[in-house]
Protein backbone atom coordinates (compact mmCIF):
# COMPACT_ATOMS: atom_id res chain seq x y z
CA UNK A 1 0.00 0.00 0.00
CA UNK A 2 1.06 3.66 -0.84
CA UNK A 3 1.43 6.49 1.58
CA UNK A 4 -1.74 7.81 -0.13
CA UNK A 5 -3.61 4.71 0.85
CA UNK A 6 -2.40 4.94 4.33
CA UNK A 7 -1.95 8.70 5.23
CA UNK A 8 -3.45 11.15 2.95
CA UNK A 9 -2.39 13.98 4.42
CA UNK A 10 1.39 12.73 4.76
CA UNK A 11 1.11 11.93 1.13
CA UNK A 12 0.03 15.68 0.74
CA UNK A 13 2.39 17.60 2.60
CA UNK A 14 5.41 15.04 0.47
CA UNK A 15 3.62 15.62 -2.69
CA UNK A 16 3.72 19.23 -2.64
CA UNK A 17 7.32 19.31 -0.85
CA UNK A 18 8.43 17.24 -3.91
CA UNK A 19 6.90 20.18 -6.25
CA UNK A 20 7.80 23.18 -4.71
CA UNK A 21 11.53 21.43 -4.51
CA UNK A 22 11.13 21.17 -8.57
CA UNK A 23 11.14 17.16 -8.41
CA UNK A 24 8.47 16.28 -10.63
CA UNK A 25 9.99 13.30 -11.62
CA UNK A 26 9.08 11.95 -7.86
CA UNK A 27 5.82 12.99 -8.00
CA UNK A 28 2.56 10.84 -7.51
CA UNK A 29 1.18 12.46 -10.59
CA UNK A 30 -1.63 9.81 -10.93
CA UNK A 31 -3.04 10.78 -7.64
CA UNK A 32 -2.24 14.11 -7.55
CA UNK A 33 -4.74 14.27 -10.90
CA UNK A 34 -7.02 12.16 -9.21
CA UNK A 35 -7.11 15.06 -6.19
CA UNK A 36 -7.04 17.94 -8.69
CA UNK A 37 -10.11 16.40 -10.70
CA UNK A 38 -11.84 16.04 -7.40
CA UNK A 39 -11.57 19.51 -5.89
CA UNK A 40 -12.76 20.79 -9.16
CA UNK A 41 -15.92 18.79 -8.87
CA UNK A 42 -16.21 19.44 -4.40
CA UNK A 43 -16.27 23.04 -5.97
CA UNK A 44 -19.32 22.16 -8.17
CA UNK A 45 -21.47 20.00 -5.65
CA UNK A 46 -20.59 23.10 -2.61
CA UNK A 47 -22.63 25.63 -5.56
CA UNK A 48 -24.84 23.06 -6.17
CA UNK A 49 -26.15 22.26 -2.30
CA UNK A 50 -26.41 26.26 -1.46
CA UNK A 51 -28.44 27.04 -4.52
CA UNK A 52 -30.43 24.00 -3.69
CA UNK A 53 -30.92 25.71 0.12
CA UNK A 54 -31.54 28.83 -1.20
CA UNK A 55 -34.32 27.43 -3.53
CA UNK A 56 -35.88 25.35 -0.96
CA UNK A 57 -36.20 28.20 1.19
CA UNK A 58 -37.89 30.75 -1.55
CA UNK A 59 -40.65 27.72 -2.21
CA UNK A 60 -41.27 26.95 1.10
CA UNK A 61 -41.62 31.25 1.64
CA UNK A 62 -43.71 31.50 -1.27
CA UNK A 63 -45.70 28.24 -0.34
CA UNK A 64 -46.12 29.18 3.17
CA UNK A 65 -46.51 33.18 3.42
CA UNK A 66 -47.87 32.58 7.08
CA UNK A 67 -44.89 30.65 8.52
CA UNK A 68 -42.12 32.84 7.27
CA UNK A 69 -40.19 33.96 10.35
CA UNK A 70 -36.89 35.31 10.27
CA UNK A 71 -34.97 31.78 10.21
CA UNK A 72 -35.87 31.48 6.96
CA UNK A 73 -35.02 35.61 5.85
CA UNK A 74 -31.62 35.00 7.20
CA UNK A 75 -31.00 31.26 5.76
CA UNK A 76 -31.86 32.86 2.36
CA UNK A 77 -29.62 35.75 2.49
CA UNK A 78 -26.71 33.74 3.95
CA UNK A 79 -27.42 31.33 1.21
CA UNK A 80 -27.31 34.05 -1.32
CA UNK A 81 -23.71 36.01 0.69
CA UNK A 82 -22.37 32.38 0.44
CA UNK A 83 -23.07 31.94 -3.30
CA UNK A 84 -21.78 34.88 -4.29
CA UNK A 85 -18.54 34.42 -2.64
CA UNK A 86 -18.08 30.84 -3.51
CA UNK A 87 -18.88 32.33 -7.52
CA UNK A 88 -16.21 35.21 -6.81
CA UNK A 89 -13.75 32.42 -5.95
CA UNK A 90 -14.59 29.97 -8.79
CA UNK A 91 -15.40 31.93 -11.63
CA UNK A 92 -15.70 29.45 -14.40
CA UNK A 93 -18.48 28.21 -12.42
CA UNK A 94 -20.77 30.69 -13.91
CA UNK A 95 -20.56 28.82 -16.67
CA UNK A 96 -21.84 25.87 -15.67
CA UNK A 97 -25.09 27.70 -13.97
CA UNK A 98 -27.76 26.55 -16.10
CA UNK A 99 -26.82 22.86 -15.10
CA UNK A 100 -26.23 23.40 -12.06
CA UNK A 101 -29.42 25.42 -11.28
CA UNK A 102 -31.53 22.72 -12.99
CA UNK A 103 -30.05 20.02 -10.67
CA UNK A 104 -30.24 22.34 -7.13
CA UNK A 105 -33.98 23.30 -8.47
CA UNK A 106 -34.91 19.39 -8.48
CA UNK A 107 -32.96 19.00 -5.24
CA UNK A 108 -35.34 22.02 -3.88
CA UNK A 109 -38.54 20.86 -4.83
CA UNK A 110 -37.52 17.61 -2.93
CA UNK A 111 -36.60 19.37 0.29
CA UNK A 112 -39.64 21.61 0.25
CA UNK A 113 -41.59 18.71 -0.29
CA UNK A 114 -40.69 17.46 2.62
CA UNK A 115 -40.35 20.20 4.51
CA UNK A 116 -43.90 21.49 3.69
CA UNK A 117 -45.87 18.36 4.01
CA UNK A 118 -46.95 19.53 -0.27
CA UNK A 119 -46.73 17.53 -2.96
CA UNK A 120 -43.73 17.81 -5.30
CA UNK A 121 -45.81 18.49 -7.91
CA UNK A 122 -47.40 21.74 -5.91
CA UNK A 123 -43.97 23.37 -6.93
CA UNK A 124 -43.60 24.47 -10.68
CA UNK A 125 -41.80 21.74 -13.04
CA UNK A 126 -39.11 24.16 -13.85
CA UNK A 127 -36.79 27.00 -11.54
CA UNK A 128 -39.65 29.89 -11.89
CA UNK A 129 -37.09 32.61 -10.62
CA UNK A 130 -34.13 33.78 -13.27
CA UNK A 131 -30.75 33.50 -10.92
CA UNK A 132 -30.34 37.07 -10.85
CA UNK A 133 -34.24 36.89 -9.20
CA UNK A 134 -32.52 34.17 -7.01
CA UNK A 135 -29.60 36.34 -6.11
CA UNK A 136 -31.49 39.54 -5.37
CA UNK A 137 -31.44 40.74 -1.82
CA UNK A 138 -34.64 42.42 -2.91
CA UNK A 139 -36.39 39.58 -4.19
CA UNK A 140 -39.15 38.24 -2.02
CA UNK A 141 -40.90 35.81 -4.23
CA UNK A 142 -44.39 37.59 -2.98
CA UNK A 143 -43.52 40.79 -4.97
CA UNK A 144 -43.40 39.25 -8.58
CA UNK A 145 -46.87 38.35 -9.95
CA UNK A 146 -45.07 35.56 -12.21
CA UNK A 147 -43.40 33.72 -9.64
CA UNK A 148 -46.89 31.46 -8.99
CA UNK A 149 -46.93 28.06 -7.91
CA UNK A 150 -48.04 25.72 -10.80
Amino acid sequence: MSLYDTDFFAWAQQQAQLLRAGQLADADIEHIIEEIDSMGRREKRELLSRLAVLLMHLLKWQAQPMLRGNSWRATIQVQRREIKRHLADNPSLKAKLPEILADAYGDAKLLASRETGLEESSFAVALPWSFEQAMDDEFWTESHATDRLI
